[in-house]
């Protein structure tokens, strides 16, 4: 067959989506109506959408978001909810990540904290952009590992390097002095370089009682706060009108 070693070449350069939408031309009877370069558009369109659809599988699966199927698309918005739909729209765009803005999600448990702050992380991922999701109280279990295993410095540079880092659960427990530290050093090495979305269940008047020191917890919210969206989300709580409360 003389497409053979053609079709060789092709999977050889990592071209496959093209070679498989080259054989689908074969195959249909109506390829004949098109000229030379719509064929070839076709068969570049192809290749280019097989690649992107590969990037986003991987940044997704990189991100670890609580609720992986969480889209920007399937969020409510509305003035009784928190949420203008004006505002989720420009969310949704991921500009204000491109302007190393923050977004602080605030709400009593089960409002939809962790789907919104998941489904920006989705858009993120279609934008083609790094996300990283951590649980706070996982990421300071996380950073003190590293401490006694001499990987801190790598875990905070990985942290620096997400365009967008997702804080889901700030306010659960009392920090210690070096979860403090920890918390600080994350926001120091993004702050005006890249975008960091918080979910709490704590008011953020109480956040600063909550860090407990107060030059620290200066510090932490001087760089979260001054630059960041804020929505309160309101509402009855989505797992109790699922029927899955636990609390």
């Amino acid at each position: 067959m003389l497409n053979e070693p053609t079709m060789e070449k092709l999977y050889e350069m990592r071209l496959s989506a093209m070679a498989d939408a080259w054989m689908a031309q074969q195959k249909d009877a109506t390829i004949g109506a098109l000229s030379f370069d719509e064929r070839m558009a076709l068969l570049v369109e192809a290749e280019h959408m097989a690649r992107d659809n590969r990037r986003l599988r991987r940044l997704l699966k990189d991100a670890e978001l609580r609720i992986p199927s969480a889209c920007m698309e399937d969020v409510k918005a509305s003035p009784a909810r928190g949420m203008e739909k004006a505002m989720v729209r420009q969310l949704g765009s991921c500009t204000w990540i491109g302007e190393h803005l923050n977004v602080l999600i605030t709400g009593a448990t089960g409002v939809g904290k962790s789907y919104l702050a998941s489904a920006l992380g989705q858009a993120a991922c279609r934008k083609g952009l790094r996300v990283m999701y951590r649980r706070v109280p996982r990421l300071f279990d996380e950073l003190a590992l590293a401490r006694v295993d001499g990987s801190y410095a790598r875990v905070l540079s990985k942290l620096a390097k997400a365009e967008l880092l997702i804080l889901d659960d700030l306010g659960l427990g009392t920090p210690t002095e070096s979860q403090r530290n920890d918390l600080l050093e994350v926001l120091e090495d993004r702050y005006g370089r890249a975008s960091t979305v918080v979910t709490s269940q704590l008011e953020q008047k109480k956040w600063h009682e909550w860090i407990g020191e107060p030059t620290i917890a200066d510090a932490i919210l001087d760089r979260l706060v001054h630059n960041a969206y804020k929505l309160n989300l309101a509402g009855a709580s989505g797992r109790k009108e699922k029927g899955t409360d636990k609390n």
